[in-house]
């Protein structure tokens, strides 16, 4: 399917590995000239490398979590037609554990990081009367677990962000969507359900099914999603076919969010 992407920019922060690496690649193959972020050199090449196989892509060193290196992220790209904001970390903690640094060092990552570039990105959108902003956030934003009660504060704000946003844009070509992923197979999944899960011994298998017995029991499909297929949920939402779904958030979790939710 042709998506009529070809000859759009985008920007995927957080694109070196898992999610925001899949995203790429998927834009990338429609033909968009994607910019790629990170904040260590050599993963970023090592990223830049492999998906130039599937097409025009440029890196660049920043890290939006920072006022600084967001500076230099929009210093190098003035201007995009497609902005997602994929960068954020997760963990495992006990709620009367998380340090005061803790809430603040999730949320700068995961929240203001995206609002950051959207500040920048979004309004030249509504000039061009064009554009795609897409947040990645999480069923946890729906349904906060309770092992990562801070993570999943940071995705309702995301959700919250991208509607406020998506109410900007009546009457023009721009959107604003937020996609919920379910545990995605990527960097650190293994660690994390270890970390979780009652049998951390059992083969990785094993825990893989014991952690959505014991922790997700609600998923549909009771496997974790390969990053790819995020992606392909993501690269649809930035192509002019999806010009209807404004102000949505999508779910892509598997199932594990209930129909009332």
């Amino acid at each position: 399917m042709d998506l009529k992407l070809k000859g759009k920019t985008a920007l995927v922060t957080g694109s070196t590995a898992g999610i925001g690496f899949a995203i790429a690649k998927r834009l990338a193959q429609e033909g968009v000239d994607v910019v790629i972020t990170g904040r260590n050199q050599q993963k970023l090449e090592e990223a830049t490398a492999e998906l130039a196989q599937s097409g025009t892509i440029r890196a660049v060193l920043a890290d939006p979590a920072t006022a600084e290196g967001a500076n230099v992220l929009i210093a190098a790209i003035p201007e995009v037609d497609i902005l997602v904001n994929n960068l954020g970390i997760y963990e495992a903690k006990p709620f009367a554990e998380i340090s005061d640094a803790d809430w603040h060092n999730i949320f700068e990552i995961n929240v203001v990081s995206g609002a950051r570039l959207s500040r920048h990105y979004f309004p030249k959108m509504l000039e061009n009367n064009w554009g795609r902003v897409i947040f990645i956030a999480s069923e946890s934003g729906l349904l906060p677990p309770a092992e990562m009660i801070h993570y999943g504060m940071t995705k309702t704000a995301q959700l919250t962000i991208a509607r406020g946003l998506a109410e900007q844009t009546k009457g023009t070509g721009v959107t604003v969507n937020s996609v919920l992923p379910g545990p995605t197979r990527s960097e650190g999944i293994t660690d994390f359900i270890r970390s979780v899960v009652s049998n951390p011994d059992a083969p990785e298998a094993e825990r893989e099914k014991i952690f959505f017995e014991e922790l997700r029991p609600l998923s549909l499909i009771r496997r974790l999603i390969d990053a790819d297929e995020i992606g392909a949920m993501v690269t649809y939402l930035a192509s002019p076919l999806a010009a209807v779904t404004n102000g949505a958030a999508i779910r892509a979790e598997g199932g594990i969010i209930p129909t009332i939710a």
